[in-house]
């Protein structure tokens, strides 16, 4: 029928795309010119579903078919071989990510925001340039500095600082989970832990002004809580130095604002796996000025009961004592 028929391209409309495929198969093994021109414009011009784009693209591949139709139908599923493609991802994704970052529209950055995290979990080994999300992160906690400078001047008036403070926290709280999704959330805790500068400026104003900076620290924590972030005893220590006070205090304001938001219940057993992943000593610090802060303060700081326990029975009633004996080898003796 196509073979005598005067214009083959639009016999074709309506056909669905796997029978036109068996058609451009029949049509390459008989070499119909013609029909090999017509089934590969029509494929060209229709919509694909994502089922049917992975047989498109493997049926052309394997014909093999020689002339520019066919490389058009699969340039759009193909990257241009002139530009390295880890670049032209890179690029990519740094525009985008900027975009959502400084989006005006609040539904928009929000939505947009899911839809990315959505994508990048899909695929998981799909590689992000770690120098491009890291200065992400240093721009919005500059500006996060830079925020905070001008409400501690303006106390009385911050005027629109808050929602912009609430922005670039809500934006670097998306970063970290990006980074802990991808597994290079390490360097970020360093990072963070060394934010004197702003921990001091974030202790200076309201909790209703700050408070989603602490889901930040809440954030990460719960990730090495979880072992989902590898990092050395004196970096967990660190941060729990530098935040843990401006957590405390922002943690009633947080479950009452973010109760739909995050599991607090999650949160409270993330930051005590962390807790005791510490040194016993350290272990003692922190749940010592917890335990102070949670006689006065009771459902308005975080319950670390749990770690707590453990702490205690670590601590006394089955202490283990490290003696070393050589250069080469260690003596462990658990005290009864």
């Amino acid at each position: 029928v196509l073979m005598y028929c005067d214009d083959l391209k639009n016999k074709l409309i309506g056909v669905n795309v796997i029978k036109v495929l068996a058609l451009l198969k029949v049509s390459s093994a008989i070499v119909f010119e013609e029909g090999i021109k017509s089934c590969l414009e029509y494929l060209e011009a229709v919509p694909w579903s994502e089922e049917e784009e992975q047989t498109v693209v493997s049926c052309i591949e394997k014909l093999n078919l020689p002339g520019s139709t066919a490389n058009s139908v699969l340039e759009r599923v193909s990257v241009s071989s002139s530009e390295p493609s880890t670049s032209m991802t890179n690029n990519v994704f740094l525009k985008l990510l900027t975009n959502v970052l400084q989006a005006k529209d609040d539904k928009a950055r929000r939505e947009m925001k899911a839809v990315i995290s959505r994508l990048i979990k899909e695929e998981a080994d799909h590689d992000v340039s770690k120098e491009m999300l890291y200065s992400l992160c240093h721009r919005c906690i500059l500006s996060l500095i830079l925020c905070l400078s001008e409400v501690t001047s303006h106390m009385n008036d911050p005027g629109d600082l808050v929602g912009e403070i609430s922005r670039e926290a809500g934006n670097l709280l998306w970063i970290v989970d990006i980074l802990i999704e991808k597994k290079i959330c390490d360097e970020f805790v360093q990072l963070w832990g060394e934010q004197k500068e702003l921990a001091n400026l974030h202790s200076k104003i309201p909790a209703k002004y700050r408070h989603e900076i602490s889901k930040i620290t809440a954030q990460m924590c719960v990730g090495i809580g979880k072992g989902k972030i590898l990092v050395k005893r004196e970096a967990r220590f660190t941060v729990l130095k530098t935040w843990l006070e401006s957590l405390y205090d922002d943690f009633g304001w947080m479950r009452r604002s973010s109760s739909r938001s995050m599991d607090w219940k999650v949160v409270e057993d993330g930051l005590s796996q962390m807790i005791l992943t510490l040194s016993l000593s350290q272990q003692q610090v922190v749940l010592m000025k917890w335990f102070d802060r949670f006689m006065s303060k009771g459902d308005e700081c975080p319950n670390f009961e749990r770690a707590f326990e453990v702490w205690w029975r670590r601590a006394f009633v089955r202490p283990v004592m490290v003696e070393p004996t050589n250069a080469s080898q260690l003596q462990i003796t658990t005290l009864h």
